[in-house]
């Protein structure tokens, strides 16, 4: 172990999954934020590879600069620092639908091989084994954001052949229905572009399909094959993701979660 990464019995699954999905956004410009999972590792994005990095939270608030990683999309906090506070309304229609959002950041309960996410029930919709949260902005966001990504953590419920619902739409049945239904639709994202878990990042192939590329350090091929409900696609070769630095656990441990709620 040296000063600037830490071994692999050093850090939790869950801290390596927030790690790797922060290192995601290097570039990137203005982010709609997701609660949970999605929420953290965007408020490390903030504080590592991204510090120009816009959030974007549903209630209201443009380019937030959180001064404690927020709650839930109503925490006071997300207004720190903020661009703009403006009616819901006002940030959908002439933010989101403006085409002023890269990227779109969320969590999900299901997902398929194309990126379709379920948060609105598990079994059937009339009469559910479980109720979720349902949209919100998800949708919204699916659509007109111009790129999703995806954090969650991997097993075979939430990875699967046939999603319950489709909540948000991601490549619908593939790359060329969903470039159809998206121009016909006049929606403006192109769709999910990664999907990072507690295990590896996956990205999408030209047939629209979730790929494995990068696997975290202490996982195996043999561990994504049983958390899924497809034959996967993996990257030849495939990567091993870096491992998190100490200044990156250092900010989820000391800052952003020194409760553990994310990384327990």
């Amino acid at each position: 172990m040296t000063a600037e990464t830490a071994s692999p019995a050093a850090f939790s699954k869950s801290e390596m999954m927030i790690v790797a999905a922060a290192r995601e956004l290097a570039g990137q410009r203005v982010c709609f934020v997701g609660v949970g999972l999605p929420n953290i590792a965007v408020n490390l994005a903030q504080r590592t590879v991204a510090p120009d990095l816009e959030l974007v939270y549903e209630a209201g608030v443009f380019g937030a600069r959180p001064a404690r990683l927020p709650l839930s999309i109503g925490d006071p906090t997300i207004v720190t620092g903020a661009t703009a506070v403006v009616s819901m309304y006002e940030l959908f229609s002439f933010y989101l639908q403006g085409g002023l959002v890269d990227v779109g950041f969320l969590g999900a309960a299901q997902i398929d091989r194309f990126g379709n996410i379920n948060t609105t029930v598990i079994g059937p919709y009339d009469h559910p084994r479980t109720r979720l949260p349902g949209s919100g902005g998800a949708c919204e966001i699916a659509i007109n954001a111009r790129e999703v990504f995806v954090i969650m953590r991997q097993s075979a419920r939430s990875f699967v052949e046939k999603i319950d619902f489709r909540t948000s739409p991601g490549n619908l049945g593939g790359a060329e229905q969903s470039e159809r239904i998206r121009r016909e639709g006049g929606w403006l994202g192109r769709g999910p572009s990664v999907v990072v878990t507690d295990l590896g990042i996956w990205h999408f192939d030209d047939d629209g399909e979730m790929r494995l590329d990068s696997l975290h350090p202490g996982a195996t091929l043999d561990d994504v094959r049983a958390t899924i409900g497809w034959d996967p696609r993996i990257a030849a070769p495939l990567a091993t993701t870096a491992e998190p630095s100490s200044e990156e656990l250092r900010l989820i441990r000391e800052e952003l979660d020194p409760g553990g709620a994310y990384t327990a």
